[in-house]
């Protein structure tokens, strides 16, 4: 049975956000409020939490999990950025983008995409994700809340517990934060591609 924690979106509640930590540092699976709808996460070193993720979406080994950061700094610990992607970054961060780049050796193997060794991440535009992110002291391990044969996320944290209450540790209300995925930019090749159109204004990165 999952805690249900309704958390002020614009002034998150120091107490539930430090139990919420908790929670993932011990292996807790918890569903969150992004900037773009509400996702899956689990601990950034936790294999068995992250086998709970697929468990819930049906996802099989190539699924690629996103970094949730809280800043630059962050990103600059798992993925490899040059000055000229670093200043697009600076721009649009925070927001509703997932930026594919070269790896680090920080990131768990098991992370990396098997053939070009990159990772996802992301930094959202959502007091409740930086308080958590600022307090867990590391990126959160994340995938967006879609079921298995879904097009579109949930986004109904009442209807969330409804459905998935006995699989989850922690489903956190942070009210409606949309239900449009983020904008894709694929940083691995000379020139940016966006590679799924979202929630971000795409047009920055197509040259």
């Amino acid at each position: 049975m999952s805690q249900f924690f309704q958390i002020h979106p614009e002034n998150p509640q120091k107490r539930l956000i430090n139990q919420a930590v908790e929670i993932l540092r011990k292996g807790g699976v918890i569903v969150y409020p992004t900037d773009s709808g509400y996702a899956l996460g689990c601990h950034l070193g936790d294999k068995q939490a992250a086998d709970r993720i697929k468990r819930i979406r049906k996802l099989d080994d190539k699924h690629n999990f996103t970094l949730v950061c809280r800043d630059l700094s962050d990103i600059g610990v798992y993925a490899k950025v040059d000055n000229t992607q670093y200043r697009l970054l600076k721009t649009f961060t925070p927001g509703p983008y997932t930026f594919i780049l070269p790896a680090t050796s920080e990131v768990p193997r098991r992370l990396l995409h098997p053939k070009r060794r990159s990772i996802g991440v992301r930094v959202p535009d959502n007091e409740i994700v930086r308080e958590l992110l600022g307090e867990l002291g590391e990126p959160i391990m994340s995938s967006t809340l879609i079921l298995p044969d879904e097009t579109e996320p949930m986004t109904d944290p009442y209807e969330i517990r409804d459905v998935l209450e006995h699989e989850l540790d922690l489903i956190i209300d942070g009210g409606f934060c949309g239900m449009e995925a983020t904008t894709v930019v694929n940083f691995l090749g000379e020139a940016p591609e966006v590679t799924r159109v979202g929630k971000g204004d795409p047009a920055p990165f197509q040259v």
